[in-house]
C-alpha cells in the first residue's frame, strides 16, 4: 500500500519530495487497531434512554465523537444539540462536546432521532454532491479519503451554515449506513488537504494519530513583508476572545484561563520585492487559527486575512485578490493498515494567480522540510 500511496503528485504534475522516514511516522500495528472497532448494527428507529460504559478503546475520545461513533446515522447538529442542552450526561454531569472521556465512565444517552438508512437511488442533488466530492478527491482507498477543500467551503455546520463538507459526506454512506467521518478541521477560508476516515476503524486510528501529534502537516502562505530571521519558531499561548460579533484568537500569558500553548515553525521560501513573502509553515500543535494568529503576532499577517491582518495603510499589489492566501499544502500520516499517507494539494486559483503575478516558482525547494518535528 505504501508504494501506491507515495505515487501522489502535486498540482504541477511533479513528484512530491518524500521526507525521510521517522520513528514517529511508524503506524501502530493494524492487528491491534482492528480490536477497537467491533461492528455495531446500524439502528433504524428512534432509541430509548440508555446508559453505557466507556470502553478502554473509547478512552480519550471527545464526547461528540463518542456519540457519532456509537450512532453513525446521527446528524452533527443533533449531536451538538443534545450535548448543549445537557441531555447527555457523563457520570451524572453535564459535559462539553470537546471534553474527553475516560474508560469506565457512565454515559447517559437520551432518546435519539436516527435517520433511516437510505436504500433508494440517490436524488439528483445527491448525485451532484457526490460528483463534487469526487472532483475534490486527491486520494482514496477503502479506509481513507483526502479531499482538496476549496476556499470558502465550511468543514462543519454552524450558525447560518447549511453547506459544508460534513453534511456532504452523508451521500457516501456504506451499505450498513456508516458515513465517512472528519478527523481534523480546516478554517472555512483555508484551502487544501482535508483527511476523512471512511470507516470506524480508520476514524479511531487516525483520531489517535492526531491526538498524539504524529500527523505531519505543511501549509503555504503569502504574507506581508519578509520575516526575520527567515527561518524560525513561534511559541506563544493563545486564548479565544470575542470581539463584537466574531471570535478571534489572541496571544495570552502562560497560566491565563483558557490559554493553550501553540508552536509553529516557519521558513521563507521566496520573496517579492521585500513587500511579500511566500512562507512555509509546520504547526506542531493544532490550535484554532494558530497559523493566522502567529503570523500576525510576528508582524507578518497573511494576505487577505479578514480577522488578523493588522497592517495599517497597506494595500494589495495590483492583481492580487483580497482572499486568504493560506493552503494546507501537504499531509503525511501513518495509514491505519500500514504505510504512510502522504498527499499534496495544488494551489487554489486565487493563489495560482498571485504566484504568477509575483513570479514565484512553485517548484522551489521548501526549507520547512528540514524543520524539527517538535
Amino acid at each position: 500500500m505504501e508504494s501506491r500511496i507515495r505515487r501522489k503528485r502535486d498540482g504541477a504534475g511533479t513528484p512530491v519530495r518524500q521526507p525521510e522516514k521517522r520513528a514517529a511516522l511508524q503506524p501502530a500495528r493494524a492487528s491491534t487497531l482492528r480490536e477497537v472497532v467491533a461492528p455495531v448494527p446500524f439502528p433504524q428507529e428512534a432509541t430509548k434512554v440508555q446508559t453505557v460504559a466507556v470502553t478502554a478503546d473509547e478512552a480519550g475520545m471527545r464526547v461528540d465523537r463518542f456519540l457519532e461513533a456509537r450512532f453513525p446515522s446521527l446528524s452533527f447538529s443533533h449531536i451538538q444539540r443534545v450535548i448543549r442542552k445537557g441531555e447527555l450526561r457523563v457520570d451524572g454531569k453535564r459535559v462539553d462536546a470537546k471534553e474527553r472521556l475516560e474508560a469506565g465512565q457512565s454515559v447517559r444517552i437520551p432518546p435519539l432521532r436516527l435517520d433511516a438508512h437510505k436504500t433508494a437511488d440517490l436524488t439528483e442533488a445527491e448525485k451532484k454532491t457526490r460528483a463534487f466530492l469526487r472532483e475534490m478527491t486527491l486520494y482514496e482507498d477503502d479506509d481513507v479519503l483526502v479531499l482538496n477543500k476549496p476556499m470558502g467551503l465550511s468543514v462543519q455546520g454552524g450558525s447560518g451554515t447549511t453547506r459544508h463538507v460534513d453534511g456532504m459526506l452523508d451521500v457516501m454512506r456504506d451499505k450498513s449506513g456508516q458515513r465517512p467521518r472528519l478527523v481534523h478541521r480546516l478554517d472555512k477560508d483555508t484551502a487544501g488537504c482535508l483527511l476523512v476516515a471512511k470507516t470506524r476503524f480508520a476514524a479511531s486510528a487516525l483520531t489517535k494519530v492526531f491526538r498524539s501529534r504524529e500527523a505531519r502537516k505543511i501549509y503555504w502562505a503569502l504574507v506581508a513583508g519578509v520575516p526575520k530571521p527567515r527561518q524560525g519558531r513561534i511559541s506563544t499561548f493563545l486564548a479565544k476572545e470575542t470581539r463584537e460579533d466574531e471570535s478571534v484568537m489572541r496571544v495570552a500569558r502562560h497560566g491565563e484561563e483558557g490559554a493553550s500553548h501553540a508552536v509553529t515553525y516557519y521558513a521563507v521560501v521566496e520573496t517579492s520585492a521585500r513587500e511579500l513573502a511566500w512562507v512555509s509553515l509546520k504547526p506542531v500543535t493544532g490550535r484554532t487559527h494558530q497559523l493566522r494568529a502567529h503570523l500576525a503576532h510576528i508582524g507578518h499577517p497573511i494576505v487577505g486575512d479578514p480577522k488578523y491582518f493588522n497592517k495599517e495603510n497597506w494595500s494589495l499589489p495590483g492583481g492580487v485578490q483580497n482572499r486568504l492566501h493560506l493552503l494546507a499544502r501537504r499531509i503525511a500520516v501513518p495509514h491505519p493498515r500500514g504505510g504512510v499517507i502522504d498527499v499534496t494539494a495544488p494551489l487554489p486559483p486565487h493563489m495560482v494567480q498571485s504566484w504568477n503575478l509575483l513570479g514565484l516558482d512553485i517548484k522551489r525547494y521548501d526549507p520547512i522540510l528540514d524543520a524539527p518535528e517538535e
